[in-house]
């Protein structure tokens, strides 16, 4: 009887150290995970905060590209007293060749010659290839929905371009507006002999990431 006790104990307290250990791996298991997940959240935390400051930085720098762009634009026409032919008016990828200016959303911006990344962080880029004014063609420009065209949404119809150049001043009415694919290179094209002036950005215009269309205006001289 004393043996069969003594047995019955010794196999209880097994029973209860297994037991025991089967809890104390649940609660180390739980721990585990509970760490895991808490770990994960502050890595989600930590790239989120790196995600904005990277935009904040991307949006800072081309803010200040765009501003040296601009005075030296503005330089640049100033400077030309006598205005230029356009003759002489010959522009390289990457040089500031003017400005757009857009009444309706008081907006005053560097155009560069050219439509990389590169050109398109200091400002609005012209389509190298296609027409500058009084060229008899169109003039095709672009630049991005969340800098210089942030506010393309608001222009209408009748609405209005200016483009300064050194050889001149130039007016354009807005008679069109639609939206293409973002590979959509049919909106590229000639309109000789008629003088068209095409400006292009993304869309939709509060898409995050890259957008998979764009919006066209059309815009006419309007000739005094």
């Amino acid at each position: 009887m004393f043996f069969c006790l003594k047995t019955f104990l010794q196999y209880k307290k097994i029973w209860f150290l297994l037991n025991l250990n089967k809890v104390i791996m649940k609660i180390v298991i739980v721990q585990s995970r509970s760490e895991k997940m808490r770990n994960f959240s502050i890595l989600l935390i930590i790239v989120g905060i790196g995600v904005i400051g990277y935009a904040g930085y991307q949006i800072i720098a081309s803010n200040i590209l765009q501003q040296e762009s601009l005075a030296e634009a503005q330089d640049m026409i100033e400077a030309d007293e006598e205005k230029i032919d356009i003759e002489q008016f010959a522009p390289d990828i990457g040089d500031t060749a003017g400005i757009l200016e857009i009444p309706k959303i008081d907006a005053e911006l560097p155009i560069i010659e050219g439509t990389d990344e590169d050109e398109l962080e200091k400002g609005v880029g012209h389509y190298r290839g296609t027409a500058y004014p009084l060229e008899n063609d169109q003039i095709l420009l672009s630049g991005h929905r969340d800098t210089v065209f942030r506010d393309m949404g608001e222009l209408e119809i009748g609405d209005t371009f200016i483009i300064k150049l050194p050889y001149g001043e130039f007016a354009y009415e807005i008679y069109e507006t639609f939206i293409v694919d973002a590979d959509d290179t049919t909106v590229i094209q000639s309109t000789a002999p008629d003088e068209v002036l095409t400006v292009s950005t993304c869309y939709p215009f509060n898409f995050i990431g890259s957008a998979p269309e764009r919006y066209i205006i059309n815009a006419h001289p309007i000739y005094e």
